[in-house]
């Protein structure tokens, strides 16, 4: 569809600058973070040094190759302020991911990160069609999760007006879009669908709304949703993408002009794409998994941390940094529902703690209409085949929506009734979406 906003505003000299420059001040920043990583992070210093490498050892960006990478299991050994490279009270911020055990994912943020995170949101905005006063109306989240936060100070430093509203209360939601007449929505693409099919439900035009614009993140999604929302409500679709490890939403972000991949803000995080099976650098181009270090980060810096999202590095187009693709699949056995991440074995940790249930289980993934559903299959122990399964059921699926963050139907069976594997590992999901 047309672009409402084909301006593309002021852009900063960075981002028009070339790649020669770039690259010179990606090294000077690079270097500068794997000195402070090694001098501040035990972490990294015994990393650092059971590969044989040092700081001083990275002369070009090619040499980062050398160093080792950090995994989601890094941050969760180091639990909870083990990864910072600053003083706790130097920390102004915590965010952290969903956990089950006491060991969820912790980032932190000095102020300066904090501003620097606020000046990328806002350069995200601002290439996504976002101009000073316009009225920006955020559903994201609120609370650990980092995208409501970070739309948040990102909208109010680009100088707009920005209406908090958080996640769910669909009703509330429209009747705030009504009322207020925001021009940009920043919300799961999925959840935007729900708003959408809540104004057809009542007889309301979708495309009759305020907006302008949506920023959609923190799921994958694909150019049939972009089309479908785009067709239905009237607005321009606007992928944006980031990850609390590395900063939040922010890390890169679509332009309104093109729609044709998230531009990665590289002067303040170098990607790479590896082959996830051997840890290869990849040429431009090529499909695998998405790797990032931080250049910038005071508080947590991260080198060639692994995102285990799958995608390609696409060359520069307006602006002069490299896009990203559409996010393709996982390398691990994540799922990523309504925005939450969500890890089969947290969904172990829980079941072995109910005392009435056996170890086996199964998530069954479904798409019912536009929302990713998940069924909780588990069976009761021998001795507690006469327990009340629906009292079970309830209890799990209570626990797992508390500590977790995801709605799901459980179904107790009875002894052996979840499927088994003889050979090879556990299927413990069964994805039924329409790829």
């Amino acid at each position: 569809m047309p672009v409402k906003r084909p301006e593309p505003g002021s852009l900063e000299p960075i981002e028009t600058a070339s790649r020669d420059e770039l690259a010179a001040l990606q090294l000077q920043r690079l270097q500068w973070s794997l000195q402070h990583a090694y001098d501040n992070v035990p972490h990294y210093k015994a990393a650092f040094d059971a590969k044989g490498v040092h700081p001083s050892d990275c002369k070009t960006l090619a040499d980062l190759a050398k160093f080792p990478f950090t995994t989601k299991g890094d941050l969760r050994a180091n639990y909870p302020f083990g990864m910072f490279a600053v003083p706790r009270t130097q920390v102004s911020r915590v965010h952290a991911s969903s956990g089950t055990t006491g060991k969820p994912t912790v980032v932190g943020y000095t102020a300066k990160d904090i501003d620097t995170w606020a000046n990328l949101a806002a350069r995200s905005i601002r290439a996504a069609g976002g101009r000073p006063g316009d009225i920006v109306h955020v559903a994201y989240g609120y609370g650990l999760f980092t995208g409501g936060l970070g739309a948040h100070y990102g909208a109010e430093r680009l100088g707009c007006t920005v209406i908090p509203m958080s996640g769910g209360q669909t009703e509330k939601q429209v009747q705030l879009i009504e009322d207020f007449k925001p021009d940009i929505i920043m919300v799961t693409p999925s959840y935007m669908q729900v708003i959408i099919e809540h104004y057809e439900r009542h007889g309301m035009d979708p495309r009759a709304m305020s907006l302008s614009v949506g920023i959609f993140g923190a799921e994958p999604w694909t150019e049939a949703m972009r089309a479908d929302i785009e067709q239905r409500a009237a607005i321009d679709a606007v992928d944006i993408y980031g990850l609390s490890e590395v900063m939040g939403p922010g890390v890169a972000s679509e332009c309104v002009e093109s729609k044709d991949g998230p531009v990665i803000w590289e002067d303040h995080f170098y990607p790479e794409i590896i082959d996830p099976a051997t840890g290869e650098v990849l040429p431009d181009g090529s499909e695998g998994e998405l790797v990032f270090t931080s250049l910038s980060k005071e508080a947590m810096p991260v080198i060639r941390y692994r995102t285990r999202d799958l995608t390609r590095l696409l060359p520069p187009t307006s602006r002069g940094m490299r896009r990203m693709g559409k996010i393709v699949g996982r390398s691990d056995d994540m799922l990523i529902i309504r925005g939450v991440n969500l890890f089969p074995t947290q969904v172990e940790e829980l079941v072995l703690k109910q005392g009435q249930l056996g170890g086996q289980y199964q998530l069954v993934v479904t798409r019912e209409g536009i929302l990713d559903e998940v069924a909780v299959h588990v069976e009761l122990l021998p001795e507690h085949r006469n327990t009340d399964p629906d009292a079970v059921a309830r209890e799990l699926q209570h626990h797992i929506k508390s500590l977790i963050g995801v709605s799901t139907r459980v179904h107790v069976g009875q002894p052996d009734s979840v499927e088994r594997t003889l050979v090879g590992k556990a299927r413990r999901v069964v994805d039924k979406r329409p790829k």
